[in-house]
């Protein structure tokens, strides 16, 4: 599926955590994914964890008293991900499209330029 998003602004990231029940019935995990879509959302990057209740806990403790940026928590899940790159050599070609959504590999891209990189 091809669509092209012009936005004379430059992209947010977000990052968007589906929480284990949610993930277990596919249904549902499937009925969040279109949500994300339908509400015109771009998924660069997708990854699934599988966190112990530790991880958790200290993921949420270290957030749960502050306003921390985006930037510091993608790095947590993403830490190969370079915002830096992101928003000088992807954010334009997403912001000006024709921009392409991967089902197979549940993320959007740049028509023409294949996977963004890893995950």
């Amino acid at each position: 599926m091809t669509s092209i998003l012009r936005s004379p602004q430059a992209l947010q990231l977000t990052l968007a955590l589906i929480k284990p029940d949610a993930v277990a019935h596919p249904l549902i995990l499937e009925a969040v994914h279109q949500q994300i879509l339908s509400n015109k959302f771009l998924i660069v990057r997708m990854r699934e964890l599988l966190w112990r209740k530790e991880d958790c806990q200290r993921f949420y403790q270290e957030h749960e008293d502050s306003v921390v940026s985006a930037s510091r928590e993608i790095a947590a899940f993403f830490p190969d991900f370079s915002e830096q790159r992101w928003y000088e050599e992807e954010e334009p070609q997403l912001r000006c499209g024709p921009v392409c959504y991967s089902p197979e590999g549940g993320i959007h891209h740049a028509a023409g330029s294949g996977d963004p990189g890893p995950a």
